[in-house]
């Protein structure tokens, strides 16, 4: 019975790798003909050790149903997932298995009555890159609006005592920006540090990203801004911070380049550490990130083009989206499991 558990866990771990394979290269097992299916896992140990990779393979998820997103967050509560997104009223996916997932009603039917005031030029309903967490016994999503190619934005907040029961409450204005920023209140994302405080992290483009310490009882900012990442020498081109905490370090992920242009993105995933929430964060080389430092996680393959709007959750597990070259460019929801190597850098 234990060589057969054994022999299962040994086909387990050949399937998982044969899954990363078909992520960095685009392939897809299933055109391999039953005749050659055979030599996929002495292929897979040749390569491996060809390429002197001693780490397991971090798995990537096979999703199925609606996966149509752009700027993922994801939790799950119970037995259920839920995935929030960019579009109308912030768009919701549900799963209750992980990998199959379908759509459920959106957030907001209707504008809260704050958002024409901070953002005049923003309409229908359209939410930018929301991120969820609980906390403290709720549900916090933290929400953006804005225009394409304008700091007149806005980070908004809503809350829940469960994502299932619904019932969402408008928490109002956390912060916002304009021409006199030389920031840009978008991609919201809730840090909570090593000793249970909470924090947000933000920003696009312009003078980078930044993170602010949040009141407990209200979740909005108290304190001053304190910058984390830029790119001074590359048009300021840094967005959608995530960062989380593991063993002595806080893990910055970024999305770089360009989003929003199909097959054509050249988004890319950076990270780097600190010891500290506020900084510095450096990357695998030293280089600071407010000097345009950050380590690439991911560049994508030729299918899954400009990889971004990225969220780790409980530092195992990443989320983002990708455009589908197989399906005119259109960006989809993409899941791996994170692992850390023996120096304590992410990888998968």
């Amino acid at each position: 019975m234990e060589k057969f558990s054994s022999w299962k866990k040994l086909r387990s771990l050949e399937w998982k790798k044969l899954k990363r394979m078909e992520w960095k290269t685009g392939l897809n097992s299933s055109k391999f003909s039953s005749k050659r299916r055979w030599f996929l896992p002495a292929l897979l140990v040749m390569v491996l050790v060809l390429a002197g990779q001693s780490r397991a393979l971090a798995a990537f998820w096979n999703l199925s149903g609606d996966i149509a997103v752009h700027d993922p967050t994801i939790i799950k509560e119970g037995n259920s997932w839920y995935t929030f997104s960019t579009g109308p009223g912030i768009q919701v996916l549900k799963s209750d298995n992980g990998t199959s997932w379908y759509r459920v009603p959106q957030i907001f039917l209707s504008e809260p009555a704050w958002w024409n005031s901070a953002v005049p030029a923003q309409k229908d309903l359209d939410v930018w890159a929301p991120d969820v967490q609980r906390y403290n016994g709720k549900v916090w999503l933290y929400y953006s609006i804005s225009t394409f190619g304008s700091n007149r934005s806005a980070i908004g907040l809503a809350s829940a005592n469960s994502v299932g029961a619904g019932q969402w409450k408008d928490e109002g204005l956390v912060l916002q920006s304009n021409t006199s920023n030389n920031y840009n209140a978008i991609d919201p994302e809730l840090v909570i540090d090593a000793s249970g405080n909470p924090w947000l992290a933000f920003g696009s483009f312009w003078s980078g990203l930044k993170i602010v310490k949040l009141d407990k009882n209200t979740m909005k900012p108290t304190g001053n801004i304190s910058s984390i990442a830029a790119r001074p020498n590359n048009g300021g081109a840094i967005e959608a911070p995530s960062i989380t905490y593991r063993n002595g370090y806080y893990y910055l992920f970024a999305s770089i380049d360009s989003c929003c242009k199909g097959v054509n993105s050249t988004y890319k995933m950076v990270y780097g550490r600190s010891t500290s929430i506020t900084g510095p964060y450096v990357d695998k080389n030293g280089v600071n990130m407010m000097n345009g430092g950050g380590t690439i996680l991911d560049t994508g393959n030729v299918r899954w083009k400009g990889p971004g709007g990225q969220d780790v959750v409980n530092g195992n597990l990443i989320v983002r989206h990708a455009y589908d070259a197989t399906d005119n460019g259109n960006p989809k929801l993409l899941i791996n499991d994170l692992l850390w190597d023996g120096n304590g850098w992410p990888t998968y």
